[in-house]
């Protein structure tokens, strides 16, 4: 399984920007998707996850209420649209699969995930 993930660039706080993931095979109605993010000296901080088939949504604290991830099984596509976005937003922001089929177990622990895309930067400029 193979995971790009795109979408990241500079934004103003306040902004908006949509990321995307994409999977190289048909995993998301079996398979829970998160995203995860990552800042310089951070830890990888759990940022939201949906469950296979995308009946299911969690978000991390800090972005409640401000992201939406979504997923489109006949893309093999997941998004997470991101809004008022804040200076501390600023990460390299990672896609993941849920190691487990039809599972969401410690959903908020990178060591739940067994497969990871490369990672998309996001700035936001204050």
């Amino acid at each position: 399984v193979q995971l790009q993930a795109s979408g990241g660039g500079l934004v103003q706080a306040g902004g908006s920007l949509r990321l995307t993931c994409a999977a190289s095979v048909r995993t998301f109605s079996t398979h829970a998707m998160a995203w995860f993010r990552q800042a310089p000296g951070k830890e990888r901080e759990f940022v939201a996850v949906i469950s296979g088939g995308g009946t299911n949504t969690y978000y991390g604290d800090s972005v409640k209420g401000r992201v939406t991830i979504s997923s489109d099984n006949a893309k093999n596509t997941v998004y997470l649209q991101m809004n008022s976005l804040k200076p501390e937003d600023t990460a390299v922001y990672y896609c993941a699969r849920h190691r487990n089929p039809s599972r969401l177990n410690y959903y908020y622990s990178s060591g739940s995930y067994s497969y990871w895309g490369q990672g998309t930067l996001v700035t936001v400029s204050s």
